[in-house]
């Protein structure tokens, strides 16, 4: 199994700079045109890769509880 580890500055700041200026006809130029904000991704990118699993698990423990919720309150 291979180690996740977050980016270096170095990458950090390339893929920044990819996500800002995307070439002409790339698929990040065109996720872009689409309307995805991909400052968002900007924001991902700079948590560490167990930061990012720790928000993620904090999202499904809301979404379960409101799933359950609305389960408990169907007539």
């Amino acid at each position: 199994m291979s180690e996740w580890r977050p980016l270096t500055p170095e990458q950090l700041a390339r893929a920044e700079e990819r996500l800002r200026h995307p070439r002409p006809g790339s698929k990040i130029e065109a996720a872009q045109r689409f309307g995805i904000d991909l400052t968002l991704l900007m924001e991902k990118l700079r948590l560490s890769p167990a930061e990012r699993v720790r928000r993620m698990h904090d999202v499904i423990q809301v979404a379960e509880s409101v799933r359950g919720a609305a389960r408990r309150n169907r007539p």
